[in-house]
């Protein structure tokens, strides 16, 4: 990664604002790098341009971070592991498991937990509804995983008391709000705002009644 790419990802994170180590920002960016490598041959994101995917998807994903609780995250329909894989580095005292069905994005998955060392992540190639964990999730994040009715009702068993879901959405999801069950609350919305992104992002956190 260029000089200039790792000012733009500094400048990011003091508007988010966001304080993390120097290891922490190189970790950031190892991962965009691998990212990028892996891209040309796996097809895991149609963004193709480091400094975009900067921004579509490093910053994009760190926006929703001081928002998201809990000790163990399950990341669904993570991808390439967005934003699993940003909030594992700036969380190395979390738990993350990164859920895809892709077997491509899995394996990728597998090669940046090696390659950065994250101790703190697990991935698992699985659909959401034939995935089963002993103990249950403090948070559930996804990233334009599906409309908010279905992903409650696909990740309802893995969430425990308490738990929240985090469904990052762009404009704000009218529609999908007022689809949503009876059976669960809107406790929070958020408009985040990321660094070098004109499109409207917000955050919708979900509780089980």
């Amino acid at each position: 990664m260029t000089r200039s790419l790792e000012l733009a990802l500094r400048e990011g994170l003091q508007q988010l604002p966001l304080t993390i180590s120097d290891q922490q920002v190189s970790q950031l960016l190892d991962y965009m790098s691998l990212l990028e490598k892996w891209n040309s041959a796996y097809n895991l994101t149609s963004v193709r341009e480091p400094e975009k995917m900067l921004r579509l998807h490093l910053l994009d994903s760190l926006s929703i971070a001081p928002f998201v609780k809990g000790e163990r995250i399950i990341d669904v329909g993570t991808g390439p592991g967005l934003p699993g894989i940003p909030l594992s580095i700036v969380y190395p005292e979390r738990q993350f498991t990164l859920m895809d069905s892709n077997g491509k994005k899995t394996r990728f998955l597998f090669q940046v937990r090696n390659v950065l060392g994250l101790k703190n992540v697990t991935e698992i190639q699985s659909r959401v509804e034939n995935y089963q964990s002993e103990t249950p999730f403090d948070g559930v994040t996804s990233r334009a995983f599906t409309s908010l009715q279905q992903m409650v009702e696909k990740c309802a068993h893995l969430v425990g008391g308490g738990g929240r879901f985090y469904a990052m959405k762009g404009q704000y999801p009218t529609e999908e709000l007022s689809a949503l069950s009876k059976h669960y609350n809107v406790v929070a919305s958020h408009q985040l705002q990321v660094p070098g992104v004109d499109g409207e992002r917000h955050l919708i956190e979900i509780t089980p009644c």
